[in-house]
This record gives structure tokens, C-alpha cells and sequence, in this order.
């Protein structure tokens, strides 16, 4: 009868620590019983010990204080062999329950440790590599660097310090006086490339990320692209995060030439709006002592309407100047309360037109805002606008803020329609409209970017969540004017304090912040 021959199945990479630590655990505890016998027996013979008592006390006393204080020496000892196998464990792709250790920790830098950990994850990267790529053979051997160079798309790889180390001719690399390679990126301040890169080498060993129209230069300027951007990281490879930039100008700019156009338009418009509201001046002097209550009641809303409307023209003006990195604005002390009672009879009247309830808490307690109240004014009402026509007939849109730290936040609510991330994640974009939201609602696209502009340029931050079919949240954060009166007064209050620009290896340009 033959016989079936057992293939004995190999020992996996994780399995050798918790057995290695077992067993120097033993030899530790067999080595100090053995020099407890080898010191206590001629203790015993020579009579050095009055009794039997004293000299079990004495055994028990010295082994457990002996054992114990090499047990935690050993353990101590064994911590880099630990951290070692644990990073073997994880780049073998065996199933593992521990953390693989993350060189850039402080106590790796402290003790020399980080070197190793790098080496063991550029080895697995370059056998990664290897084994991708297959062997190669010299007779058909392609030069990469030449391929890449020929490319429409940019590429960009950069080593754990933040250094260009290679870039074909379509990335947006600028070489300095210094011959320092410079990424020219215009990324938004609070979603910057440094900030992912940072994020992952504190919590990541493996990353990925897609940025859309990032811009190289600012509109106007020569030889302008628009790039989408999509980022890898691999902690310990030598090309720790690479970059693919896809130029979209093609497909961006024309959106970026429709501002200017809106803004031209916008212009334009800005003569006749102050002929109106000077004629309704001199009609409000010239009747004011023939109109009843109601006619002066009339008039005075036609004023506000036109000053309001005239606001919201330089807001589109000041919008093209946002993206342009240059928008002034004048901020003075005022209240959210204040601010909203100018366009409350107006939203009130927008709400119940739409079978909308509208309900507005922003109590006169909330601290005073450093504001342009004709902007501040636009973006209140353009996030009720939303609210309101993306709820369901007969639904609430509720109004409310708070106070946290040195900003006020508002938040304005719906239950309606929601929206899905994709969707959530463009939103303050320029021209940006879904494909549902085409359909259904009229508009432009260009609403939320002005919105984002103006509070940018106060030095706030705007924000939105959402979950489809439950609503949305859409908020935009203030400054308190206290935080930043001292920066205002000796700037004739002006923003122009509140510019501050990036550094470090990724070249962001001026950005407004509180």
C-alpha cells in the first residue's frame, strides 16, 4: 500500500516573534533559578543562615526581586526585535492584528531606530517593484525616464524629506536660484498637499488622495494650467509620494473665462444700478411729504432692494478678484442679528412663496462679527435660498448660530433631498451644478464659490454635510471681532492683515485667514 508523504507547511512570518519572546522569556527564568541554586547552596552549607525559615524566606526574597527585574530587561531588550518583526509581518501580507511600527515616530528618531524600519520598507518596496515589473531583458530594455518625459501628464515623485527627486517636463516644476526643485501648485489652504502628507506619515503607511482644478498660476498669467491631481503615498519607499497631474485646462478654463464674462457683465451693470438708486433718492426727498405710510413703506424697500442688488454685483467683482488672490474688503464691528434683519422680509417672503417654513434663532447675546455686512448679507441668504429649494413642500429650514472660540458659526438646515459625497466634495467649486440639480433647479453654479469667497476673505471657513434623502447642513464660520479688532484698526480696516502664505516644499500663494 503506498504511502502518502506529509509536505510539511512552512512557518509564517508572524509566528516567529511570540515564540522567540516565549522562549528567551524561559531561558531568562531557567538562567536565574540555576544562579539562585549556584548562590543560596553554599550559603546553606556554611552556616551563614541561623534557620531553615530564614532561609526559605531568603530564596523566595532574591529569586522574585532577581527575576522579576530581569524579566523586565529582557522585555525591554527585546523591543526593536519586536518592532522589526511586526514590520516583516505586515510587508510579508500576512494576516496580522498588530500595528506596523511608523518610522517617523519620536521615540524611532530618538533612538536610532528609523533608519532600520526605513530600510526594511524601501527593501520590500524595491521587491515589490521587481516582482511587478518581471525580469528584464537587456535586449528589449525601455528607458523609462524618455516614456515618461514624452507624456501629456505631469508626473512627480518625492522622497519622505519633501524633495523633488524626479519630474518629467509636463509637471509644474520650477527649479529656484538655489537649484531647488519647487512645485508651483495653488492648493486651497485648508486641503493643501503638505497637510495629506503630514496626516499620513503621522497615521498611514499606505495613502491616496485626488485633488481637482488646482491651478499652477493665478488667472491672468502667462502659460496658466489646471490640473487634476491624483497622489500616492508608500511609507519607506525611496519615491515616498508620487504625483499624476492630468492638465484639464481645456476643459476648466473656458469656466474661468465665463467669470471674467460674469464679472465684465457685472461691471457693466454697476452704472445703471447707482443711476437707480440715485433717482429713487431724489424721488424719496421730492415725495416724502405727498406718500402715505404704505407708498413710503414701498420706496424704501425698492432702496434697500437696489442697495442689496448693487452689493451683490461687487460681490461678483470681488469674487474675480478672490480668485485672483487679491480681494479687499472693509470689515467693521456688526451683529449676525443685525446683518440678517436686512434680508429677513425677503427670505420670509422667498419661504412661504415655496410652501417653506423658515425658522431663525441668532439671538443678540452672540458676539459681534468683524464684517462686510453687504457680503456677509449674500451669504446668508444664498444658503437659505439652497435650503429652500432643495426641501420638500411644507418643510423647515432652521436658522441658528454659535459661538466657539473666536469664531461664530451658522448652520443653516434642511430635511430635504441631501446629497451624496461626490456631489458634497465639489460643491464651492466654480460653476459646479450635479447632474440632478440641473434638471430640477435653475441656477448658475456659481453661487457657493462667491459664497466661499467672501467668507475666505474674512477670514472664516464655509463647510457642508449632508446624507442623501435626510438633508443638509450648510455652515460658515466668522471671526469675533474682539479676536481680530487690534489687526483691524491699525489696517483702516481692511483684510489685507489677515494674507498669510504658504512655505515649506509646497509653494502656496497668498491665502486669506483669521
Amino acid at each position: 500500500m503506498a504511502t502518502v508523504k506529509k509536505i510539511p507547511i512552512p512557518p509564517k512570518v508572524g509566528e516567529y516573534w511570540p515564540r522567540y519572546r516565549r522562549r528567551a522569556l524561559l531561558i531568562t527564568v531557567v538562567v536565574q533559578l540555576i544562579a539562585a541554586i549556584l548562590i543560596i547552596f553554599p550559603l546553606a552549607n556554611s552556616g551563614a543562615v541561623a534557620s531553615t525559615g530564614d532561609l526559605i524566606l531568603a530564596i523566595v526574597t532574591v529569586l522574585t526581586a532577581t527575576m522579576l527585574l530581569n524579566i523586565i530587561l529582557v522585555m525591554h531588550l527585546l523591543v526593536p526585535l519586536g518592532d522589526i518583526s511586526a514590520a516583516l509581518t505586515h510587508i510579508s501580507g500576512e494576516p496580522t492584528i498588530v500595528k506596523p511600527p511608523n518610522p517617523n515616530d519620536r521615540h524611532f528618531e530618538q533612538d536610532g531606530f528609523k533608519p532600520l524600519l526605513q530600510l526594511v520598507y524601501a527593501v520590500s518596496s524595491q521587491r515589490d517593484n521587481k516582482q511587478e515589473g518581471g525580469e528584464s531583458d537587456d535586449t528589449t530594455s525601455v528607458n523609462f525616464e524618455d516614456i515618461l518625459s514624452t507624456l501629456p501628464v505631469g508626473f512627480v515623485a518625492m522622497n519622505a524629506d519633501g524633495k523633488i527627486i524626479y519630474a518629467n517636463k509636463a509637471a509644474p516644476v520650477r527649479v529656484d536660484s538655489d537649484g531647488n526643485s519647487n512645485l508651483e501648485l495653488l492648493f486651497d489652504q485648508n486641503d493643501t498637499l503638505e497637510k495629506w502628507v503630514a496626516e499620513c506619515n503621522e497615521r498611514s503607511v499606505h495613502g491616496e488622495k485626488i485633488w481637482q482644478r488646482i491651478a499652477n498660476k493665478i488667472p491672468g498669467e502667462e502659460d496658466r494650467k489646471i490640473y487634476d491631481i491624483s497622489a500616492s503615498y508608500e511609507k519607506g519607499k525611496t519615491a515616498e509620494v508620487v504625483l499624476t497631474l492630468i492638465d484639464r485646462s481645456g476643459t476648466y478654463q473656458p469656466e474661468d473665462d465665463d467669470l471674467d464674462f460674469i464679472a465684465f457683465a457685472a461691471h457693466e451693470l454697476r452704472g445703471p444700478i447707482t443711476v437707480i438708486r440715485g433717482y429713487l433718492d431724489v424721488l424719496g426727498e421730492e415725495l416724502e411729504a405727498s406718500l402715505d405710510e404704505e407708498q413710503t413703506e414701498l420706496l424704501s424697500r425698492l432702496v434697500v432692494s437696489s442697495n442689496r442688488l448693487s452689493g451683490y454685483i461687487n460681490n461678483i467683482l470681488n469674487a474675480s478678484r478672490y480668485d485672483r488672490r487679491h480681494l479687499k474688503l472693509r470689515l467693521k464691528e456688526d451683529s449676525l442679528a443685525n446683518i440678517y434683519d436686512s434680508i429677513k422680509d425677503d427670505m420670509h417672503l422667498r419661504a412661504s412663496s415655496q410652501r417653506r417654513l423658515l425658522s431663525v434663532d441668532l439671538p443678540d447675546t452672540l458676539p459681534t462679527i468683524a464684517a462686510d455686512a453687504t457680503g456677509v448679507s449674500e451669504v446668508l441668504g444664498n444658503f437659505i435660498d439652497n435650503a429652500i429649494k432643495y426641501s420638500h413642500d411644507g418643510g423647515v429650514v432652521t436658522v441658528t448660530a454659535e459661538a466657539t472660540d473666536d469664531f461664530v458659526t451658522v448652520l443653516v438646515e434642511d430635511k430635504g433631498i441631501g446629497m451624496p459625497d461626490q456631489v458634497v466634495r465639489n460643491l464651492f467649486h466654480k460653476f459646479y451644478r450635479s447632474h440632478r440639480s440641473r434638471e430640477t433647479v435653475a441656477g448658475t453654479g456659481i453661487g457657493l464659490y462667491i459664497c466661499k469667497a467672501i467668507v475666505e476673505s474674512h477670514g472664516g471657513t464655509v463647510g457642508v454635510r449632508s446624507t442623501e434623502g435626510q438633508g443638509s447642513v450648510f455652515t460658515f464660520s466668522l471671526p469675533v471681532y474682539a479676536s481680530v479688532a487690534e489687526k483691524l484698526k491699525a489696517n483702516d480696516n481692511s483684510n489685507e492683515k489677515f494674507i498669510g502664505k504658504g512655505e515649506g516644499w509646497i509653494k502656496n500663494h497668498a491665502m486669506y485667514r483669521g
